[in-house]
């Protein structure tokens, strides 16, 4: 009798404009062992490379977005000699920063639809998005502390960005548990589901983004990811050479030439010309 196969750790699905990568390993809450980590590099790199794809939305399969790196396998790195420990975790760092700095630095749209508790490095994954829904019963704790371990997936990058850096301190040094209308409330979500809805409502949170110009996107996601270490000066000089390859794209040319064609067609009826906001002109008096 052939051995039944081992389902993918991560899936993809793409749909348009919309990329939908789903932590596949419901039985263990989608924690992240070294083949889930693998395969969810590989798959953001590849739709990262998909032209038509202006959104990537994170979700997980189950009851839970991702609980974190997989204690059993820390309880096997543990049992090897201390230098070995030590040489494969300084390994294993270099995977979890090539993760969450590759979906942070993601040329699209990214959006964290967290269906269920976010824990540790599934945090980690969710604060790297351009975005988070969250469902209204999901919940986020930063439990490294709880471990004996710093945060090691950006959330000491990222979390003082969301909530400002008092707060942070508090949620990354005690390792508390925070529920999903507090997460809405101290900003570390952005928008809240209703229960089992977190991925739908990423969905329709995604079409805000779907029909604009990927150049534009892109480059304007990639100076905002630099604004809080960068001068006015600097993003003043990254801004104007985006602008410059912006103003060659066929998007700022249609979208020109499609406004002053309307405007044209409007005056030429007689009328307030379309997509103006003007007031019609006032008859003159008799």
């Amino acid at each position: 009798m052939a051995e039944p196969q081992t389902p993918e750790p991560v899936l993809v699905a793409v749909d348009g404009p919309v990329a939908t990568v789903t932590l596949n390993r419901p039985a263990v809450r989608n924690a992240i062992d070294d083949a889930t980590r693998a395969a969810l590099i590989g798959a953001l790199a590849r739709v990262g490379e998909e032209p038509e794809v202006r959104v990537v939305i994170l979700t997980g399969a189950g009851t839970a977005f991702c609980a974190g790196g997989d204690i059993r396998a820390m309880e096997q790195r543990l049992a090897a000699p201390p230098g070995e420990v030590a040489i494969r975790g300084w390994q294993r760092q270099h995977g979890t920063y090539a993760l969450t700095a590759g979906l942070h630095r993601l040329d699209q749209v990214t959006i964290a639809a967290v269906n269920g508790p976010a824990a540790g490095l599934g945090m980690d994954l969710a604060l790297a998005c351009d975005f988070i829904v969250a469902d209204s019963a999901a919940s986020f704790v930063a439990s490294f502390v709880l471990r004996g371990l710093i945060p090691d997936g950006g959330s000491m990058y990222h979390l003082p960005r969301r909530v400002g850096p008092q707060r942070a301190k508090e949620l990354l040094l005690s390792g508390r548990r925070v529920d999903a209308a507090e997460a809405l409330e101290i900003g570390l979500v952005d928008q809240l589901s209703a229960p089992g809805a977190a991925l739908g409502h990423a969905v329709d949170y995604a079409a805000r983004f779907t029909g604009r110009s990927r150049p534009a996107l892109m480059l304007a996601k990639s100076i905002i990811n630099r604004s809080f270490e960068s001068s006015l000066d600097q993003i003043a000089s990254l801004g104007s050479q985006a602008q410059a390859i912006c103003y060659t794209t066929d998007a700022h040319r249609d979208s020109v030439r499609s406004f002053l064609d309307s405007r044209r067609g409007g005056a030429a009826a007689g009328g307030a010309p379309t997509g103006s906001t003007d007031p019609p002109p006032v008859p003159p008096r008799e």
